[in-house]
């Protein structure tokens, strides 16, 4: 095991975790290899905000929405969506099995004057601690665990009753082959080439059925669809590449 990573665990893939603290320092660089979640990042704010408001009776409008919320941002990497939360007054715990990503993230929220905690921790010691959350942020992380479908047993024992958890992933079609993998890596070169692998994208049954089976219910789905004559990503009807799903654990 190298430095760069926590204790593993059942869900943890090393080789992921090695190529992604490799590439740590550009986590906050706009127009670096995480180019594409920064440019991704204003749809799943606006889809998490939204959400969130509805789902717990909060004024959208405030700066404070978040307020008394426990946020879990799994995966979190160098916080490109653990720092939003946090500006909404959300309590926030990211983790990463890496501890170069948990460094720059820490970094950054320094010079952000933020209060985060952040932990390089995986997602079953997390578990195994008792932590508990209003809201799990499972985001563009399910395709590079080396288990799916224990990784989302152990996010979903952390979801509160009447929690919610996002997941957002890639679907495993020749469309998102095409799409998200020749074209993102190898012809538009948005992200190094070998950021995804075509046999570890997860199709949305593959996300519902481990959730279901924790006692999560689906409540939404929906695709996330890019238009290159504004350079930008709107949700859509499509979740053939892109895709968000939305689980509720239901109160006792």
């Amino acid at each position: 095991m190298s430095d760069a990573t926590a204790q593993s665990a059942g869900t943890v893939d090393d080789a992921e975790v090695a190529r992604f603290s490799a590439m740590a320092a550009d986590w906050w660089d706009p127009t670096g290899k995480f180019r594409p979640l920064h440019k991704f990042s204003p749809v799943r704010l606006a889809y998490i905000k939204e959400t969130v408001c509805e789902k717990f009776g909060r004024d959208p409008k405030s700066p404070e929405a978040f307020k008394g919320l426990r946020f879990l941002d799994i995966g979190c990497g160098g916080g490109l969506l653990s720092e939003p939360m946090a500006r909404l007054g959300a309590d926030v715990v990211g983790a990463d099995p890496s501890t170069t990503n948990i460094e720059v993230a820490k970094l950054h929220m320094q010079s952000s004057g933020l209060e985060i905690d952040y932990r390089a921790q995986t997602a079953e010691e997390l578990a195994a601690a008792g932590e508990t959350f209003d809201v799990v942020l499972n985001m563009e992380v399910v395709e590079h665990v080396a288990d799916a479908p224990l990784f989302l047993n152990e996010t979903a024992k952390m979801v509160r009753p009447g929690g919610l958890m996002f997941v957002a992933t890639i679907n495993r079609t020749l469309k998102a082959y095409g799409l998200a993998i020749i074209g993102a890596e190898y012809v538009l070169r948005w992200l190094p080439k070998g950021t995804h692998r075509f046999e570890k994208l997860v199709r949305p049954e593959e996300i519902e059925a481990p959730l279901n089976a924790a006692g999560m219910r689906i409540i939404d789905r929906c695709g996330v669809s890019y238009n290159p004559l504004a350079d930008t990503w709107n949700r859509s009807r499509d979740m053939d590449v892109n895709y968000m799903l939305l689980a509720e654990r239901p109160e006792t």
